[in-house]
């Protein structure tokens, strides 16, 4: 009978192992997830979201950053790769020339799907929540027309607000509002009648 040893990697592992892979990987609790490929729908929701918000933040210190950047929960010892994310940081901490992480995020955006769902809306939900700097977490459908936001009010009280066809979107912190139709163009979701 053949055994086979479980071990799990440090944070320098994790990110040499990273640089090389062929595949974006998430890293949580010392262990390696693989992300899988995005449908045309998520890609087209996440330009749509990435486009309002570089246009609403380009005269202000904070920027938009979309899918490729790592966000580095220092306290968790994770690291994420949010669909869409916001921060107002200088720049991101560059690790080295293919690496860049962000810490303090202002927002962050997950668009879902059937099998990203429940990570979305458990370990990322619960790690996310951690990060004092976050003022807004949007888990978006990429399967129906559905936002909803968790909002934080206060130190630890979060309020979730759901949107729904008919409905324009405030992401409160950023003094940003946008319809769904903008959220949803092109994306082939339909949105009923508002």
């Amino acid at each position: 009978m053949k055994t086979s040893v479980y071990s799990t990697l440090t944070e320098s592992e994790y990110l040499a192992f990273e640089a090389q892979s062929p595949v974006r990987n998430e890293f949580i609790a010392s262990e390696i997830f693989a992300m899988t490929g995005a449908s045309i729908q998520h890609k087209v929701i996440a330009l749509n979201f990435t486009s309002a918000l570089r246009s609403h933040l380009k005269e202000t210190p904070c920027r938009a950053l979309i899918e490729g950047v790592k966000l580095r929960l220092h306290e968790e010892q994770s690291y994420f790769y949010p669909d869409v994310m916001v921060t107002c940081e200088n720049r991101p901490q560059e690790l080295d020339s293919q690496q860049q992480t962000v810490e303090e995020p202002v927002v962050l955006i997950e668009i879902t799907s059937l099998s990203t769902e429940a990570i979305d809306r458990r370990e990322k939900l619960r790690a996310y929540l951690t990060l004092a700097s976050l003022k807004e977490y949007l888990i978006v459908s990429q399967d129906h027309a559905q936002v909803e936001i968790y909002r934080r009010r206060g130190d630890i009280v979060w309020d979730i607000v759901t949107y729904e066809p008919g409905n324009i979107v405030e992401i409160a912190s950023l003094e940003l509002k946008i319809s769904l139709n903008d959220i949803y163009f092109e994306s082939g979701i339909a949105l009923g009648k508002p």
